[in-house]
Parts: structure tokens; sequence; C-alpha cells
């Protein structure tokens, strides 16, 4: 028996008043079982063309994804859906690689533009995320793999806006955002690297909380298309992390 996935009440509640209205065109196939129809791939990994005829045409589906990608929809709806000041308290930032499988690569713009380059692990494409309290990520960014992580990590909190405390591993310890931290009255809890002369001090305790933007990384990974990458445009592979950050996380 196929293993289908559906959006239930709640979850559908949460999106339908994000998406786009009154259309122009020919009757459309519903949103909810189109949408369903696009979390089921990114679940399974299947191909966009293996999708089950129960959520529609295969073409709708991936055309009004990549459409809706294009338009930065799921991201969006991912801003409106996280709560402001929902970072204030205390927030964590890092980052996971993501294997570009062979059907990625050839994307327009050329590989650099669509966010993969090589790494220890091969063709990869890193997830950035900034988690809150309860390791929900409502910041996300897409590098190529070879980009390190301390080059955007002022990109991220600047979306993320203004925080008490952030906790990071020893890839963020650098002088230029503890001082950013420190001007801004925030708390940097990330432990020192081995080659520094002066031993850093943080607060250990919290440190230990940083096991839960682990555990996200390790949760969106659920979604096979998440855990490797088919996706050649960035936007697409972006969008597909958003909407099963949704799913995951916030509705």
């Amino acid at each position: 028996m196929k293993q289908m996935f559906w959006l239930n009440d709640d979850a559908w509640a949460a999106i339908e008043p994000q998406l786009p209205k009154n259309l122009p065109g020919a009757r459309r196939v519903d949103d909810r079982r189109v949408i369903s129809g696009i979390l089921h791939v990114l679940k399974t990994g299947c191909r966009w063309k293996d999708c089950p005829a129960e959520y529609g045409p295969p073409t709708t589906i991936y055309n009004r994804f990549n459409r809706w990608s294009r338009r930065q929809l799921w991201t969006r709806i991912l801003d409106a859906l996280v709560a402001k000041g929902v970072l204030a308290l205390s927030a964590s930032i890092d980052s996971t690689y993501i294997k570009a499988h062979r059907s990625a690569h050839g994307g327009k713009g050329g590989p650099k533009a669509q966010a993969i380059g090589p790494s220890r692990g091969g063709q990869t494409t890193k997830i950035h995320a900034v988690t809150d309290l309860l390791g929900r990520p409502a910041v996300l960014r897409l590098t190529a793999g070879n980009v390190a992580d301390i080059t955007m990590a002022k990109p991220l909190l600047d979306a993320a806006g203004p925080v008490r405390c952030l906790i990071a591993d020893k890839g963020y310890d650098a002088n230029a955002l503890r001082k950013h931290l420190k001007s801004e009255g925030a708390q940097a809890v990330i432990p020192g690297r081995s080659n520094r002369k002066a031993t850093i001090s943080y607060d250990e305790t919290r440190y230990k909380g940083r096991w839960r933007i682990e555990a996200a990384f390790c949760r969106l990974k659920d979604f096979r298309r998440i855990a490797t990458r088919y996706d050649k445009l960035a936007r697409n592979f972006l969008s597909a992390v958003a909407l099963a950050t949704l799913i995951a996380f916030w509705v």
C-alpha cells in the first residue's frame, strides 16, 4: 500500500491564508492537494514524475512548486509564521553539509550561482540556520559547501534581529563576531579555538543546549530531498528546505 502524505487541518489553516488568491486561468487543482503532493516528493525523495496520481498531474505538482519557488513563496510564509522576537532570548547558529546529486549540476548561471561547491564530502551545498530556544529554524540561507561558517554569521544575525545570547561552535570563534555581539548587548556562548593564546571563557551550561540545532538538521534530513540535493536551482532547494521546516516545526 502506498504511503501517502496529506496536510492536516491545522497545517492547512496556517498555510492557506498566505497563498496567492484569485489567480486567472483555467480551473486549478486544489492547492491543498498540490502541496500535499509536493511534500510527498520531498519526504520520499521520488522523482516529480513519479508523484502518485492521487495528488494530481505530476507536471502540475512540479510547475506549481517551481512557480512558487520563483516567487519566494515558501521563505515568505516561513517569515510570516515565525513570530517576531522569537529569537530574542536565546539563539543558536550552525550549518550542515548536503551532498549534491549529479542531477543537481548544470543549473543556469554556473555552479557558484547555484550554491554548490567542493568540500571534503565532494560537491556539496551548505544550509545555514539560526534556531530559537526550542531548536526551531527561523532563518535559513544557502551557500556552496566550501564557504566558511563565520562569513555567514553577520547576514544570518541581521536577518534574525537582536538576541540576548548566541550559542555556536568553534567555527564561529572570531574577534569580529564577539565584538559585534558585545556591541549589541548579547552574550557569546562560543568556545575558543585551540590555537588561541588566551583562554576564552563561556557559559558551558548554556552551551550544552547546542544539541537542539543539530537535532533540527537531523529532523530536516528525514525529508529525503533535503538530505540529498537533487534540485539544479538554489532557489528551488531553499524553497524545499523552507517548506520542510514549516511542516516539521512551525505548523
